[in-house]
């Protein structure tokens, strides 16, 4: 597994959320942001796009299981009231590059936990991301992003 330790910047991002079970409402909440983004030409291949899921499906019943979909814009970029916005804290996630399928997404967490004892880092109670960069989304890749502090 290819993973490497980036320190993240605080992001200012705008979001749609999504609650209920995890799953194919996700991709609706995506299909959102995106329309909206397209709108305000955000969508350009800079643009950076995070789904965080906000709550652990095994301690949270699936109804009320909240998935953001997030842009990040830039600290002076003009908002109005037609899409929340919130900031996303910094700081060191190990990151790790996945095709954007069910089967290799599990096939990445099976590997990463044993790969994370190894690293000399713990995680830190902060929201794990996907993030899509640049052409990641036409080519089905993503980013995981897990928060670390040190053991």
């Amino acid at each position: 597994m290819n993973i490497k330790v980036e320190t993240l910047p605080n992001y200012r991002i705008a979001y749609v959320r999504q609650v209920g079970p995890y799953g194919p409402a996700n991709t609706q909440a995506m299909e959102k942001l995106k329309k909206w983004a397209a709108e305000k030409n955000l969508l350009t291949e800079s643009a950076i796009i995070l789904g965080i899921p906000q709550d652990n499906p095994e301690i949270t019943l699936p109804e009320h299981c909240r998935y953001d979909v997030c842009i990040v814009i830039s600290k002076d970029y003009p908002m109005d009231d037609s899409i929340p916005v919130s900031e996303l804290p910094g700081g060191k996630y190990v990151v790790f590059k996945v095709k954007h399928t069910a089967e290799d997404i599990q096939k990445a967490w099976a590997e990463f936990f044993p790969a994370l004892q190894n690293s000399g880092y713990q995680m830190d109670n902060k929201p794990i991301m996907e993030r899509y960069a640049g052409d990641m989304i036409n080519h089905h890749f993503c980013e995981i992003c897990v928060p670390v502090k040190p053991l």
